[in-house]
């Protein structure tokens, strides 16, 4: 099982696309809070749905029950919080989620989990993964960037 992970910050269109395409993965399962966001551009919930299925023929699913709160993601963003504790936080609200039986396989497994970070390093996807990894076994995780 594979799970790929790709934010679009810092991404021209051509290149995200094509990650996406070169990838085999066969859906962008969004893990934005917000995916309307005017700061978006061609990321933007339904621009990016179409996007996707003319140029990759991939399929669209917004998942935010993957996303942290509000209050989570301004504490370590606009207050500038320690990245430490807001992966703990993170990963208990994961927990508390239950994720690893409320989010389906097939919605997952061989998907690509889309924010907006550049790159997965401090970025919530990257914990998503490592998470459904830790629940579920046998997952290869690969980062498109």
């Amino acid at each position: 099982m594979k799970i790929f992970t790709i934010g679009f910050t810092k991404k021209n269109a051509q290149r995200f696309f094509e990650a996406l395409r070169e990838s085999g993965a066969k859906r962008i399962v969004d893990v934005r809070l917000n995916n309307v966001s005017q700061l978006a551009g061609f990321a933007k919930r339904d621009d990016l749905a179409y996007f996707l299925k003319a140029v990759c023929d991939m399929e669209y699913i917004h998942l935010p029950e993957l996303a942290p709160t509000k209050d989570m993601l301004d504490e370590y963003k606009k207050l500038r919080g320690d990245w430490t504790t807001y992966e703990g936080r993170f990963f208990d609200l994961m927990a508390k989620r239950r994720i690893e039986q409320t989010v389906s396989k097939e919605l997952v497994v061989d998907g690509c989990l889309l924010c907006s970070e550049d790159k997965p390093h401090h970025c919530h996807r990257r914990l998503v993964a490592d998470y459904l990894k830790q629940h579920w076994g046998d997952i290869e995780v690969s980062h498109l960037g």
